[in-house]
């Protein structure tokens, strides 16, 4: 048997690329990563703690999120509303401008949460799932650490100036990633422009959005705004440009022309300034390996998990990804047996190793026909 070395692709680039190596903007703490790969394009004080305001409304859509898929939470659900909650929409703060005693759906108080930015809404559905929001904060918390928010505490549903509300832009880079993968029909309310509800004792009223990116048509489809005089003004965004994402979280923003702006700069610099690759996709047939002595020559293969890889494009001359095995393979091949390996190279070092298994079996052929093949194999070889 050979080792067999092919190249999936390889990357012929002659050009000169328009490549800057900071994206010039202003404030305390950022970050950007790409969605597939986790790749970091750019940070600054990444886990320099911060109070996250608004952007914790992020982690309270969650919670509501792993109840309505566990199915212990409907979006028809009514929550009656509190005098605690009430006074939140009296305190100047922004609300949803909900009354005491109504009762409100489950899924009108998301999109109060999400779209207006409702601080009472907060509070009643943290009240509504948990009791109080004290205990609503402690489930909050407690889901950050699940999904390795390791600097990161809550201490209320709306993100209100607290010392014990805190986090980093890393942690909540993290949360809108797990908000992304895991809940992406519901993760469409962070893309609505504006909310309109149908209120108790008054006209409907309509709040748009304070994401200002939404309303630029460029692809940005989330997540969550925030402002505190202490922080100043912040944005967990996303954005997708054909099958790519990109997440960013910066904080200390000095006004909220800024905040968009700068913002979108960040993401469009981390588009410009790097590419990411799929390779493969989870459970699907990517590849054929070519098989000794079996019924069928090709054998189908997969990987267990998507295969991206992101690159800086000033270093993408130097990437090189390998289809790898010792072959052909020989007959009989159990299905799920590993078959030949992904490896990627950025130059002569191996960054990435990725299984490849059988997709089904394959048998081997009879006895008589497995003497003519090896016959015909030592005379004429694999041409």
């Amino acid at each position: 048997m050979n080792n067999y070395i092919k190249y999936i692709f390889i990357l012929f680039i002659t050009w000169s690329l328009n490549v800057s190596a900071d994206p010039k903007i202003n404030i305390k703490t950022g970050i950007l990563i790409d969605y597939h790969t986790d790749k970091i394009l750019y940070e600054l004080e990444p886990d320099m703690s911060i109070y996250p305001a608004s952007m914790t409304k992020i982690m309270t859509a969650i919670i509501a999120f792993d109840l309505l898929k566990s199915k212990k939470l409907s979006l028809d659900d009514k929550i009656t509303i509190s005098d605690k909650a009430w006074r939140m929409s009296q305190a100047g703060y922004s609300s949803m401008f909900i009354m005491v005693n109504d009762q409100i759906s489950v899924e009108n108080l998301l999109r109060g949460i999400i779209v207006a930015s409702g601080n009472d809404a907060c509070v009643a559905l943290a009240e509504g799932i948990a009791g109080t929001e004290e205990d609503f904060a402690i489930m909050m918390t407690e889901k950050a650490q699940e999904i390795g928010m390791t600097n990161t505490n809550f201490s209320n549903a709306s993100g209100l100036n607290d010392p014990d509300n805190y986090s980093t832009v890393r942690d909540i880079a993290l949360m809108s990633k797990y908000l992304i993968s895991n809940y992406p029909d519901y993760y469409e309310y962070f893309k609505e422009t504006e909310f309109t509800w149908d209120r108790t004792g008054g006209n409907p009223i309509t709040q748009q959005n304070r994401n200002l990116l939404l309303f630029r048509n460029i692809g940005v489809d989330g997540i969550k705004t925030g402002h505190l005089a202490v922080e100043e003004y912040s944005l967990a965004s996303s954005i997708m440009k054909e099958s790519r994402r990109l997440i960013a979280v910066g904080s200390g923003f000095k006004t909220i022309a800024l905040r968009s702006s700068q913002s979108r700069r960040l993401l469009y610099w981390g588009l410009t300034n790097s590419e990411t690759f799929e390779i493969a996709k989870k459970n699907e047939i990517n590849f054929e390996i070519e098989t000794w002595l079996g019924q069928k020559r090709l054998t189908p293969g997969y990987t267990k998990e998507d295969v991206y890889y992101t690159v800086d494009k000033k270093d993408i001359r130097n990437l090189n990804i390998f289809l790898e095995y010792s072959g052909p393979i020989k007959a009989p091949i159990r299905k799920d047996d590993e078959i030949a390996q992904i490896k990627i190279y950025n130059k002569d070092e191996l960054i990435k190793t990725v299984p490849i298994y059988a997709a089904e079996k394959v048998k081997k052929i009879n006895f008589l026909l497995s003497l003519f093949t090896s016959f015909n194999y030592m005379i004429w070889g694999d041409a």
